[in-house]
């Protein structure tokens, strides 16, 4: 047995229908118990982004917002959706949807829980799964052994998926070779990650709003001019997801699979990464923050997995993969016979079809910086978790330990710049389903805190209260000892 059959037998474990129903029931539950908070407060959502502003410890709730969307919106938003129809169909896509609005909740868990746990380290706020399971669960080894899996995924399993897809991008358009695209890649993360987590938080402020928007736009253009499709294309998704198509009336568990797996991959909700974002704002109460990663978690999928999805199907450019090597390929084109990886050309070939000569190109383009964003977040959650282990030793250690990390991380970007496409995707399930696993249940179990801490945020805004202040001692909630001494800013006055 190869390597290769090993990492995707390992996969398939990792993520099969256990972990799948863990998802969606984690999702299901925490929107129940919040009131379906997702719809309620989608409002606030939006005008939280704006409130606050950075400070000498934390970031603000729009640089943390551009954070965590720059981990969330990668390689998946293209790559991951295309792959996600290829071996599930279009209904995948309806899938994404449901486990981005469940998941919506569990990233607003997750993310109030960072900020509520967290802790400053060389005057910057940290946090993240592994200080809240410290703090709140009170198990150090189980603390530590999420820090080990986070920065084992992040720092060595999961840059593959996003640099591999550059690379394939940039062949396909500018015809650039993989060695070359590669340490292109690696010198121009050389220059972020040296820089630390302002300059971190500057580039994702500036290049993740410019990517998003501009991909979107090119999508609403493509769907414009193929209005007519719009209605069948609903319907293709539809009875796909739910079983209802002939054609795929045997791939229903195939579309829940891949709808759950690259929407858990792409945004993120429950894999525990968001946290890292999340604890590093300075805001006056964690509702706060947990609203503003559950609206990145809409953007990711309703808004950019669906442009891509929408490019796709809506210029027929897109095949079905039954696994075993064969495809149904459906009207309107395909692949050339050449091209065996599915990937971020499904999607260079929907745009090339309107735009021939730019899509390709513009596609490669918009991946890079999504891409590129994503690996940069990455490194972020992997040096919090580095800066955990490392917390109660000599500073000495954390700085030969984190520039250790920025040394492995750049050589493991490189060479698995250049691997096969499925391993890459392989490895990457595997780092995503051990954080999530490990997240999931830790989040479950510390379910009284989250819930009291939402709780204490919707009494005051029912109270007229437009900027909720958090006292953990008033709610019984201990070991948030950042919220208890932290005075540096005086909190907002409680009027409407």
């Amino acid at each position: 047995m190869s390597f290769s059959d090993i990492i995707a037998m390992a996969s398939a474990h990792i993520m099969g229908v256990p972990f799948i129903i863990l998802c969606l029931g984690t999702g299901l539950y925490f929107s129940v118990r919040t009131g379906f908070l997702q719809i309620r407060y989608l409002k606030d959502m939006v005008q939280k982004l704006f409130k606050s502003e950075s400070s000498s410890v934390g970031i603000s709730s729009f640089q943390a917002f551009m954070l965590a969307l720059s981990g969330r919106v990668g390689t998946g938003n293209i790559a991951g959706v295309a792959t996600a129809i290829a071996l599930g169909g279009p209904g995948a896509v309806f899938w994404m949807w449901v486990t981005a609005f469940f998941g919506a909740g569990t990233a607003y868990i997750e993310a109030a829980l960072g900020q509520v746990y967290k802790s400053k380290i060389n005057g910057h706020y940290r946090g993240g799964p592994a200080y809240y399971i410290l703090k709140g669960l009170k198990m150090k080894t189980y603390a530590i052994a999420f820090a080990i899996v986070t920065i084992l995924s992040l720092g060595v399993l999961l840059p593959g998926v996003q640099s591999n897809a550059i690379c394939i991008a940039f062949g396909n358009a500018f015809e650039m070779n993989y060695i070359l695209t590669a340490i292109l890649i690696v010198f121009l993360l050389a220059l972020i990650i040296f820089g630390g987590i302002k300059r971190i938080a500057q580039v994702a402020e500036i290049v993740t709003p410019f990517m998003a928007l501009g991909y979107m736009l090119l999508a609403i253009v493509i769907i414009a001019i193929n209005y007519r499709n719009i209605p069948d294309m609903f319907m293709l998704i539809v009875k796909s997801a739910l079983g209802f198509y002939p054609l795929l009336g045997g791939m229903t568990g195939a579309a829940i699979s891949m709808g759950v797996k690259r929407g858990l991959f792409s945004n993120e909700a429950g894999q525990g990464t968001a946290p890292h974002a999340a604890a590093a704002a300075h805001v006056s109460h964690p509702g706060s923050q947990g609203l503003v990663q559950a609206f990145s978690v809409y953007v990711d999928t309703l808004l950019v997995c669906s442009a891509t999805a929408f490019i796709i199907l809506a210029t027929g450019m897109y095949r079905v993969y039954d696994g075993v090597g064969g495809a149904i390929v459906f009207d309107g084109g395909g692949l050339p016979a050449h091209v065996t990886e599915y990937g971020p050309i499904f999607t260079q070939l929907g745009v090339d079809k309107h735009f021939p000569g730019f899509g390709a190109a513009f596609v490669a383009l918009a991946l890079f910086f999504f891409a590129f964003t994503t690996i940069m977040s990455y490194y972020f959650q992997a040096e919090t978790n580095v800066y955990f282990l490392t917390r109660n030793r000599r500073p000495r250690v954390s700085f030969w330990s984190v520039n250790a990390l920025r040394v492995v991380m750049l050589v493991v970007t490189y060479f698995t710049s250049i691997n096969e496409m499925q391993l890459a995707w392989n490895m990457a399930d595997i780092g995503i389903g051990l954080m999530a696993w490990f997240n999931i249940i830790a989040i479950l179990l510390l379910q009284k805190p989250a819930l009291k801490t939402f709780f204490d945020y919707e009494r005051q805004r029912r109270k007229g209260i437009r900027e909720p202040v958090f006292n953990p001692v008033e709610l019984g909630i201990a070991n948030a000892e950042e919220w208890e001494e932290d005075r540096t800013c005086p909190p907002p006055p409680r009027n409407g």
